[in-house]
């Protein structure tokens, strides 16, 4: 099996860490998205991390490779907490925040304040979830915190400083808890 990957990409971060938690191996390939392999585009032609070549199909969407891989091991039951809510606004309307609030230049209709404005509802809603519990969808670990996470990540280094200060301890503490975990450490290993 090939994983297809970019090592800073927020998708192919979660789809590298459920492969890692279950156990599946796979041959990691890194990819330059300015020279795309021939190989990875013959599998997968919309040209996007993660691709993950298996001898009978091509699974070229983050989610689906997670589920794919818990499918195979799960043994800490991260697909039974219920997060799907949390991780389509993660994909949808939060990750369009993210990518102006990143990239506020190429989108001057409104300042950067405003775009992390718009990613800070959902900051809020995480906040909330972790005031009841530990983890996004319950008392463990589950999908959700690990589909979830590499954006917020990314969130939380456009301006480490205002992150630092802003009024989310519970989110911080979340994603501090799961970028020093030795799972996220090992899947960023170069």
């Amino acid at each position: 099996m090939i994983l297809y990957s970019f090592r800073r990409c927020p998708y192919a971060m979660r789809a590298r860490m459920a492969l890692r938690y279950s156990g599946v191996p796979v041959d990691i390939r890194e990819v330059s998205l300015k020279a795309k392999p021939a190989d990875m585009l013959a599998a997968s032609p919309k040209g996007t991390v993660p691709v993950l070549v298996l001898a009978d199909r091509v699974i070229d969407e983050s989610l689906d490779i997670m589920r794919w891989a818990l499918a195979c091991n799960d043994p800490d039951g991260w697909l039974e907490s219920d997060g799907n809510e949390l991780i389509a606004y993660n994909d949808g309307p939060f990750k369009q925040a993210l990518n102006r609030y990143k990239y506020a230049d190429r989108y001057p209709e409104h300042p950067m304040a405003c775009y992390r404005e718009q990613g800070c509802a959902f900051l809020q809603v995480l906040e909330a979830r972790l005031l009841e519990n530990q983890w996004l969808a319950g008392e463990r670990l589950g999908l959700a915190d690990i589909a979830i996470a590499p954006f917020i990540r990314q969130f939380r280094g456009v301006d480490p400083d205002w992150f630092g200060q802003a009024p989310y301890p519970r989110v911080r503490a979340w994603i501090e808890g799961i970028i020093e975990s030795a799972l996220f450490k090992a899947i960023m290993a170069r």
